[in-house]
This record gives structure tokens, sequence and C-alpha cells, in this order.
């Protein structure tokens, strides 16, 4: 089977609220061919989420005019546990796409990083429950009655899940319920979702968002004719990465993760990691390609 992709971009977001570069930054990886057909590997730290966006847009956009396609790895969840479009009563027939369009309405990502993930998570608890639940985690100075620096309680039988289908496959992922603190990968889905749902609506159709837009099978040339660009969500912690001495572990991170999948690619093995998950029941694959999304190689 031949390659897949001929450029594999990892995308390491933050949502944090000031310009910042270095560790526990934004840190673009783009591994590609050079004029040798040498696959070689480049790397960007923007310092805010509007420099990282143009960045990307630019990638992708030199990558289309030399007819390449790619793949494109994020490193924060593209959807949230099963239920969350319903008890929102967003409508819409596609319970993903549905989340998305309404983070788009809610989110204000400025410039300069300011912004409002905290009030999201706010309103959205107020319309689930009417306080500090399920979303949790912010500085002391944004609580609000409806968000708390601190968990309130746990998740019971009838709230919605605390975590993905695919959050408890790949082992140790935090929640996308925590907006603050160390793995707050509810933050970065809020901000960064509206970001990857710009880079979908300008490209159209030559951009498909596993699985939600492809299905769980194992691609083929076929299924990605007239695609530029597939995106899927990743999770660096898949990989143990033992960053050089000085090095910065986001770095190493794209950079592992955008040669694993090469690897992979090169002998044939990507197609199948796009397949459905094993061990899932045909109610909980639904849920994942409609809903929740899935991690590439969870």
């Amino acid at each position: 089977m031949s390659r897949l992709f001929s450029a594999y971009v990892i995308v390491d977001w933050s949502a944090a609220a000031k310009p910042s570069t270095g560790a526990d930054s934004i840190w673009i990886g783009v591994l590609k061919r050079d004029v040798r057909f040498r696959l070689t590997f480049e790397s960007y730290n923007p310092a805010t989420r509007a420099e990282a966006e143009t960045r990307l847009a630019a990638i992708l956009d030199d990558l289309k005019k030399r007819g390449e396609r790619a793949l494109v790895g994020f490193d924060f969840p593209l959807g949230f546990p099963r239920g969350l479009a319903k008890a929102l009563a967003l409508p819409g027939e596609k319970p993903w796409r549905a989340v998305w369009d309404q983070l788009a309405k809610m989110v204000k990502d400025k410039v300069d990083n300011t912004n409002n993930r905290f009030g999201v998570g706010s309103e959205i608890n107020r319309r689930l429950t009417g306080g500090p639940f399920p979303f949790w985690g912010c500085p002391p100075k944004d609580a609000l009655t409806t968000l708390q620096p601190k968990r309130v309680r746990e998740h019971g039988p009838d709230d919605l899940p605390e975590f993905r289908q695919a959050d408890k496959a790949a082992k140790g992922a935090h929640s996308i319920w925590k907006l603050y603190y160390n793995g707050s990968v509810g933050g970065q889905a809020i901000v960064g979702i509206p970001a990857v749902r710009r880079l979908k609506d300008a490209r159209g159709e030559a951009v498909r968002i596993w699985p939600f837009e492809t299905g769980f099978k194992t691609l083929t040339e076929a299924d990605l004719e007239g695609v530029a660009v597939v995106a899927a969500e990743v999770y660096p912690s898949l990989l143990k990465v033992v960053p050089a001495p000085g090095e910065v572990k986001d770095l190493a991170q794209v950079r592992e993760l955008a040669e694993h999948f090469a690897k992979l690619d090169e002998a044939g093995k990507l197609a199948a990691a796009f397949a459905a998950p094993k061990g899932l029941d045909e109610d909980a694959l639904e849920v994942a390609e409609t809903e929740e999304g899935w991690i590439l190689g969870a």
C-alpha cells in the first residue's frame, strides 16, 4: 500500500491568556519532504493562537501548492462526552458539529490571547445544571457561582460522563471538563475547536475531520480523492518521549509524534489506524463517530 500522506503536522495547543513561547506554549511541528524527497522536520513556536492559525494556514497552503496531502494532528479533544449537544438542545443532526457551532458563537479569543474560556465554561454550566458543574477550574479571581476553582463533586449516573471513551482508552488522559491547572484540556478544546472549525470552513471538503467526516474505516487513496488535509485528535503522551538535553519537551513531542505517524505510513500501517477501535460495541462506535471523536492511535 502506498503512503496516504506526504506531510505530517502536529499542533501542540495552548489556552494561555497572554502571549507565550517556550515550554507549555504552542508548538507546530512539520515533517515534510524536501526537493530530494527526504523527510525533513521544521518547527514553529508562535506566541499567540492568532499567530498559530496564520502559520498553520500558510503551511497548509504551501503543501496544497505542492500537491501534497497532510495529516494534521491536534493535541486536544475535538468532541465532548456523549450527550452534551442533546443536553444543551442544540440544533442540527450532527452532535459534534452542533457543539462546534455553539462554541464558535460563544468563544471570544483576541489577538493578544485574551479569551473568555472561563466565561464559556460558566455559561454552559448554567445551562446544564445551574451550578458550578460539570466544568471546573479557574483562578480564584475568576470564580463565579457557576464556575469554581476546584471540582465541586464527582460525576453521578445522571450526569454527562466525566470522560469520553477515547480518554479511557488512552489511559491517563485528563477530563475535558477541566479548564485550568496542568492538563487542562478543557480550556484548550474551548479555544481550539473554533480554530479547527475555521480551518475546516475555509477549505471545505478539502479538509476532512476524523472520524466525524470520514467514519471509522481503513482509509484508501480513493477515500481521500480531492482531500488535502485529514485532521485528527492526537495524544502526545501515547509515546514515551525523551527530550534532548536543553530541548523543550513540547518540541520533542511534536517531532516524535510526526515521525511516528510517518513511519507507520511508510510501512503501510497508518491507514488501519483510522479504522474502528477494537472492543467498542455498535452504540459506543456510533457515539465516538458522531459525538465524542477518538484519539488517533489510542
